[in-house]
């Protein structure tokens, strides 16, 4: 009778336990480096591009219900409006006492309209707080910017500037790639090319935040995370490209200049002013757009849904409610898909060598209810504590293991067994 034995017990055990975890890494890195070029021939990964499990969330209604609008953010049409038309806004918006004024929009040479730029410049004079567009150029691998563009000194005057750079999911991603949106900088770094020390240039919605309410702007800073994610509250008009719709009030490019608006709805809020179409009937302009996690469509996108005047609206809302979404780190990450994946190759193994006519089934059963299961903790935990899980590592790492750990036993032990390796290389006539 065949003596049995512990398996636990059994020091080879734990050793190619192991071992096999640092395979299936190794083999993930592989992957991951080496595969990239493959991508065209990933006709779902395309489809799916740009798309988290945390988006349900946010475009789901039966995860998050629909927030009330933000009455301290007002957001501004400029369209295609001449200077001259965008200084009658600002004097308009000007005289009926907002807290401040973000005007993301740039103009960075004169123009032959000579009256039209002064008229602007006398608008900008004559509002108190203004925070102008400054786009950061030219980074390095530090994340330190070295070129900046700002609007033409005539109209910069001394207002205060802040970036409106929004960070892209592919890095080095121009805006017209229409990728999707989802962190931003609070603080940036600019070195000066004067002094050549580093500047740090705040984020818009965070220079603007800050005339609303500065303690908030505080305490967002004293989180130092670098890159924070934003936490979307709802989009303007946007014919159903958007779960969340019409959660700020907007003024189109004639309402302002006609007046059509109650004095409350400027009195001491944040105006934004930016591109939001040629008016809001426009729905084919893509010109300073993004996709977001609000997307109703969740693959295969086509259209980019938000404007980045609104993203920035966005951003400042977050910040005014101290409503932030906290992430785990990269680090607490790793070590999970390490320790996840081990556990798996521990069963796995036990499984491997005492049911072993059982194993494809068993394996394949345990690795989809993991990922099922691992896929519903990212939205219960990000639904409930606005925490983002980060366990796309975890989740391949266990889809990996059974087949992986098949070759690792099948193929890699038997190569330093030197009976399995003439086995291999010689055969019967």
């Amino acid at each position: 009778m065949e003596k049995k034995t512990n398996l636990f017990k059994e020091r080879k055990y734990w050793i190619h336990s192991i071992l096999a975890t640092a395979f299936i890494f190794s083999f993930m890195w592989f992957i991951a480096t080496f595969l990239t070029f493959l991508d065209f021939l990933d006709p779902i990964g395309d489809a799916l591009e740009g798309y988290e499990i945390t988006d349900q969330v946010f475009s789901n209604p039966s995860w998050r219900e629909e927030p009330p609008a933000d009455e301290n953010v007002v957001i501004v049409n400029i369209g295609e409006l001449s200077r001259r038309e965008i200084a009658q806004q600002i004097n308009i918006i000007n005289s009926f006492g907002p807290k401040v004024i973000g005007l993301d929009a740039v103009f960075r040479t004169l123009k032959p309209d000579t009256l039209g730029d002064l008229m602007l410049a006398d608008a900008l004079a004559n509002a108190p707080n203004v925070v102008m567009y400054a786009k950061l150029l030219d980074p390095d691998s530090t994340g330190v910017w070295h070129d900046v563009s700002f609007s033409h000194p005539l109209f910069t005057q001394d207002h205060k500037t802040a970036s409106v750079n929004l960070i892209v999911e592919e890095a080095n991603a121009e805006q017209y790639s229409f990728k999707t949106s989802r962190t931003f900088f609070p603080r940036e770094y600019l070195r000066n090319p004067v002094t050549n020390e580093i500047d740090t240039v705040e984020a818009f919605g965070v220079a603007l935040a800050k005339y609303l309410k500065p303690e908030n702007v505080k305490a967002l800073l004293d989180r130092n995370i670098e890159e924070e994610i934003i936490n979307y509250r709802g989009n303007v008009m946007d014919y159903g490209r958007t779960r969340l719709g019409t959660r700020y009030y907007t003024l189109d490019v004639y309402d302002v200049l006609d007046t059509m608006f109650t004095p409350d709805l400027l009195k001491d809020k944040i105006v934004l002013m930016g591109f939001l179409g040629r008016d809001f009937s426009d729905t084919r302009s893509f010109e300073d757009k993004y996709f977001t996690p609000l997307n109703a469509k969740q693959a295969g996108r086509a259209n980019p849904d938000m404007f980045g005047v609104v993203v920035h609206a966005n951003i400042i809302s977050m910040i005014l409610n101290n409503d932030y979404i906290d992430s785990m780190s990269d680090f607490a990450s790793n070590v999970l898909a390490v320790l996840v994946c081990f556990l798996n190759v521990l069963l796995f193994t036990f499984i491997y060598r005492k049911m072993d006519k059982w194993y494809d089934g068993i394996t394949k059963l345990i690795q989809l209810l993991e990922a099922i299961i691992f896929t519903f903790i990212i939205i219960i935990v990000f639904h409930f504590f606005n925490f983002k899980l980060n366990l796309t590592v975890t989740i391949i790492a266990v889809l990996l293991a059974g087949d992986a750990l098949e070759v690792f036993y099948g193929v890699v032990i038997n190569l330093f067994d030197k009976y399995s390796r003439k086995e291999l290389f010689s055969y019967d006539e």
